[in-house]
């Protein structure tokens, strides 16, 4: 009961401002649950190779790192 006393009957007009605030904090909280327990989270194809590598993958187009 004190919790109650705490959170909302302080002042009388802060009792809608704290059922705002726990309604959307509540509504964001089973949004991420949904989101995290979806089967396809994890699964995607990989990415196709590159035909010829770029950045570090490259060999010996003078990064100076065949020196």
């Amino acid at each position: 009961m004190r919790v109650v006393r705490i959170l909302f009957l302080d002042d009388p007009g802060s009792m809608i401002d704290n059922f705002s605030i726990l309604l959307s904090h509540a509504l964001l909280l089973i949004a991420a649950w949904r989101l995290l327990h979806r089967p396809d989270l994890d699964l995607e194809d990989p990415p196709e190779r590159d035909k010829e590598p770029e950045g570090f993958g490259a060999k010996g187009k003078g990064g100076g790192w065949d020196a």
